[in-house]
């Protein structure tokens, strides 16, 4: 049986349609959620997807937080359902308290667009099983509120834990997609939660799904594949 995967679209979204897109690819059925219904269809997984949401103004997700459809996530996503937040949807996670921590607006104050290298520090996680500790991959990024911060033992924990799941790459020229591209706190660019089945992550997976597209090609792609896997032998 097909694996189904939703994805949330909330006022503002932009990605609802990438996503659903690198959802078919990878080979599961996308299933489109409106915010404002707490019905999930039936879906194995969900997708909460980059762009904006209402509310941005106050700060990052914190009005979407309390959408219809994040109470019935929070409740599935607490059971064990596999949830990924990209870039607003990290911000959206965070302030679900699904992930610790918060996005601040970006160091230099301006809007970041470009390739990103990124490392793979945890690869256990639903999202995360087709890489390996270690990898380094090329992801499109695109934000202006992306410096993840939380208090010194929340990072801590995170580190302790393994509950890092991606940094910026360094060693090269920020110009070339190397480096911190917003001042996120010790480089972190993606975090999981303790059961390693909510993933938030600033870079955009959707958009490095097929070949024609960026620096990355495919990148992306395993953390559709990885989710499938996860589903199939669950």
């Amino acid at each position: 049986m097909t694996a189904r995967i939703g994805v949330v679209t909330f006022p503002g979204t932009l990605d609802d349609h990438d996503s659903q897109r690198a959802v078919r690819v990878a080979g599961a059925e996308a299933v489109p959620l409106w915010h404002r219904d707490k019905d999930l269809k039936q879906v194995d997984a969900v997708v909460l997807p980059g762009g904006f949401s209402y509310g941005d103004y106050l700060r990052a997700g914190a009005i979407s937080r309390f959408s219809p459809v994040m109470e019935t996530i929070i409740e599935q996503a607490r059971a064990g359902m596999p949830v990924l937040g990209i870039c607003n949807g990290f911000q959206v996670l965070c302030e679900a308290h699904l992930l610790p921590g918060a996005m601040l607006r970006n160091t230099a104050l301006h809007f970041v667009c470009r390739d990103q290298r990124l490392r793979v520090e945890n690869a256990a996680t639903a999202w995360t099983a087709d890489y390996t500790a270690g990898q380094e991959i090329s992801i499109p990024l695109k934000n202006i509120d992306g410096r993840y911060t939380a208090d010194e033992h929340t990072l801590d924990e995170l580190e302790a834990e393994g509950r890092v799941a991606f940094r910026y790459a360094t060693g090269g020229p920020a110009a070339g997609g190397y480096g911190n591209p917003n001042g996120s706190l010790r480089d972190i660019a993606g975090i999981t939660n303790a059961a390693g089945n909510v993933v938030g992550l600033m870079p955009h997976p959707e958009h490095a799904v097929e070949p024609l597209v960026g620096t990355g090609g495919t990148d992306g792609l395993g953390f559709f594949t990885s989710v499938l896997k996860k589903l199939v032998s669950a």
